[in-house]
């Protein structure tokens, strides 16, 4: 399998096969909601646009990064989504950085989204789909985030490499500028879990496929069956 690890603005033509990664915390969150019950996400284009489909369907759950907000039910924080009740609801996200880069590649034909937490199920997908190439989406930061530039490398090598180490990848992740600003307060609408959540290594055993429904890009969880050689959690 090759890969190529881009970032949003890098993104001149659209992809066969793309993941877009984001670690802390988009695609952190969104695993969490499917965890919690969540039916599907939808992934908004803009602040107005998940005010406007909430206003449409009063049931979904509408939330964004950041503080709290009008119109908003929750904020993109994993800390406190994993105490909420998403039984068989719909999601509406949006993001700064994760629903721009799945949005940016609604086109290829696969399009997963990803974090640490859904790193195994993720290259798993890839191996059983025999992906010739992989685009990266590497989210953060115009492509420069070092957790999910880690994460999107750990995943590649995963699905490559049977005894592919996870430790250095987690390291970079932790010291990164994203974990930084989580734990110094630097960003707004944080659980003081939030980073150890977002490096919490395949704490969930499916991956993410986001696919066009009705105009709306959607995001649902994928059942993906474990390999004899997945590393142990």
């Amino acid at each position: 399998m090759e890969a190529s690890f881009l970032g949003i603005p890098e993104l001149v033509e659209t992809p066969s096969v793309a993941v877009v990664v984001d670690v802390m915390r988009a695609f952190t969150v969104a695993a969490w909601a499917f965890a919690q019950g969540a039916e599907k996400i939808v992934l908004a284009e803009s602040l107005d646009d998940a005010l406007a489909l909430k206003a449409r369907h009063p049931d979904w759950v509408a939330l964004k990064d950041g503080p709290p907000a009008p119109g908003f039910d929750a904020v993109n924080s994993p800390g406190m989504l994993r105490s909420v009740d998403l039984t068989d609801r719909t999601v509406v996200q949006k993001t700064t950085a994760g629903t721009v880069g799945a949005l940016a590649v609604k086109e290829a034909s696969l399009v997963l989204c990803a974090g640490f937490v859904v790193a195994e199920a993720t290259a798993r997908l890839l191996q059983t789909r025999a992906c010739d190439h992989v685009t990266f989406v590497v989210t953060g930061e115009d492509g420069r985030a070092d957790e999910d530039l880690a994460c999107a490398q750990y995943i590649a090598h995963r699905a490559t490499e049977r005894d592919a180490d996870a430790s250095a990848f987690l390291h970079r992740a932790a010291h990164s500028r994203a974990a930084a600003e989580l734990s110094n307060g630097v960003r707004q609408g944080v659980h003081p879990d939030d980073i150890a959540l977002c490096l919490e290594l395949d704490r969930f055993p499916f991956a993410m496929v986001a696919a066009a429904e009705d105009s709306l890009m959607v995001l649902r969880p994928c059942a993906v069956p474990p390999s004899a050689d997945a590393p142990s959690v």
